[in-house]
Order: C-alpha cells, then structure tokens, then sequence
C-alpha cells in the first residue's frame, strides 16, 4: 500500500511585505521534491477559518519570486487574539489534513503560529514584515526592500531640496521600530534622524541645522519614523515642518511616504533570504519539528522556540545611531 504524503500548509498574515511570494515560492517547491503536499491558505488566519485553500504545485508558484505583495493574500485577524478562534483554527488545520504549517509574518503573526503550536499544529514561523522588529532575527523579509525604496524616493526629493535650497521632512514606516528610518537615513545622508527608540526634540534638529548652515549647507533632508510624530510633544509631521522653517529660515516641505514602502520588486537580497528561510521551515517539518521561529543571525540561517523568540526584547543599534548622528554633519 501506498504511503500517504504528507501535507503541509502556507499562508502570509499581517501586513505584506516584499519577498513573501519568494518565501511561499521556496516553501512549495522544497516540500514538492520531497515527496510533499502543499497548500496554501488564502488570506492568513482568516482564509483558515473559511478553509480557503489551494493546492499549490510547480507551475502555480511560477514567475513569483520577484513579485512584491502575496499571491495568497493576507489580512488581519482579530478572531485570532481569542482561544475559540484559534481552536477553530487548529480545527481547519486538521480538517485540511496538515501536518504541518508554515505562517510569515510579523509579531502578531507569529503569535498566532504560537497559539495554534499550543494546540497541537505544528507550526514553523516565518519572519516576513518591513519594520525589521522581530528580536530573534537581524533581518526580516520585506525590509531591505523597503529601505531601498526609501533610499530610491528620498534620492528624487534631494534633487529637488537641492534645486530650491530647501530641507525635506520625510516619515516613512515604523511605528515602533526605527528601523527603516535608521537605515535609510544613514544610506541617504540625512542630517537627522527621529525615531521612536531614541528622545529626539525639535530644538536638537534645529541646532544641528543652525551649525551645518554656519558651514555653507543649504539644503537638508531629514527622516522621521511614523511613531515619533505626535509623541513627547513633537506634534505631526507637517507641525514638525513648520516649526524647523520658523527656527531656521530654511524653506522645509514634509513627504509622508506611506503604503509605497510595502510594495515593490523584492531586492537580491530579499529573495535569497526568502528562499533559504522557506525551505529550511519545510526541513523542520519534513523532521516532524514544529514550534519554531527560522531567523538570519551572522550571516546564518537558525530557528528558535517560538515561546522564547517571541518573548525576546528587541535590542536597538545604538552604535549604529551614533554613527549615523557622527557623520551628518
């Protein structure tokens, strides 16, 4: 008698980030050569408590590696934060005849993930979200790319600051993670840098600005991570604005990048990471492993608990903070 394959499932949850279609893409066609059955679930947990499946083979994972969004879509899940919905969950997932379960995404995605470990699906964590803020992990999917297209918009806006002697205020992503905003800021040149991780006041900007002025500088970019605005009294993005062009006399304009950083073809980078991520989740699963985070450290690809990972305190590079404070002058 036959054997009977064994089926594992994928979906993306949260918010998308680039690079998730190359996870998905890694996940079906590593399964696939072993011998595996693959589905994936249409619009994270919530497509699991519908059972929203498909089954996925080689060629409908084809011409996705470097496409931006997710071919299984995602969405948010609040049926999820309670036990029954993820019994029900945990329900779908049997009934689906899965042995296992791949979930990429953030820090509520991976929750969720520890959740249905909890009852009894063995579930493998994927970190798949721009803000980088997984503690486990230095890199999450999706965020090189976005810093990238960050860098890419922010180099546009300098031609024109430049043109007309002006500072740019940009806000990009991250309301509790910095990230984007450091990294960006330290690749575009910015004079200063406002995120959430570190006390910033207008009156430090202003004073930097009054030195670089003394120096013959006359036009200025600065990064603003979302969750600074309105915190501690800085006020919005576009207050902030005002009170630099009041304070300075320098002419300053505000670009709110938004959703823009979600999107876009995922970088080299991007989908190497991906791809060795996705299929050391179905080796995990292929060993009867679950209860598992993959993440990159050193150069290398790990996986941890998902109860100790998640419960990790994110550590902030302050060094590369005062790095990036050392050279924009």
């Amino acid at each position: 008698m036959e054997q009977e394959r064994k089926t594992i499932g994928v979906l993306t949850s949260g918010g998308d980030a680039p690079g998730m279609n190359a996870v998905v893409r890694a996940v079906a066609r590593s399964a696939l050569s072993k011998e595996m059955r693959v589905v994936g679930i249409r619009h994270g947990f919530s497509g699991l408590l519908a059972r929203d499946a498909m089954e996925l083979d080689l060629r409908s994972v084809s011409e996705i590696l470097h496409r931006g969004g997710t071919i299984l879509y995602t969405s948010r899940c609040p049926a999820f934060y309670k036990e029954e919905g993820v019994r029900d969950g945990a329900r779908a997932c049997r009934e689906l005849g899965l042995c296992g379960l791949v979930v990429i995404g953030g820090d509520g995605s991976l929750r969720g993930a520890k959740a249905l470990f909890a009852q009894g699906v063995p579930c493998i964590g994927i970190p798949g979200t721009i803000d980088n803020d997984i503690a486990c992990s230095e890199y999450t999917v999706g965020f090189d790319t976005a810093v990238n297209t960050v860098i890419e918009l922010v180099d546009k806006l300098r031609d024109t600051s430049q043109s007309h002697d002006r500072c740019s205020l940009v806000e990009v992503m991250g309301r509790n993670s910095g990230d984007i905003a450091l990294y960006a800021g330290i690749a575009c040149g910015a004079v200063a840098i406002l995120i959430p991780e570190i006390e910033c006041s207008v009156d430090a900007v202003v004073a930097k600005m009054q030195r670089t002025l003394k120096m013959g500088k006359r036009h200025f970019i600065i990064i603003l991570a979302e969750g600074v605005a309105n915190r501690n009294g800085l006020g919005s993005a576009s207050e902030i604005a005002v009170q630099i062009e009041a304070r300075t006399g320098v002419e300053t304009r505000t670009a709110v990048l938004g959703y823009v950083q979600r999107g876009g073809v995922p970088t080299a980078r991007e989908r190497i990471l991906a791809s060795v991520m996705g299929v050391h989740a179905v080796e995990l699963l292929e060993r009867g492993i679950g209860g598992r985070i993959v993440a990159s450290v050193g150069n290398q690809i790990v996986d941890y608990d998902i109860a100790e990972a998640l419960g990790r305190k994110r550590e902030f590079n302050r060094h590369l903070y005062d790095l990036a404070d050392m050279i924009s002058i």
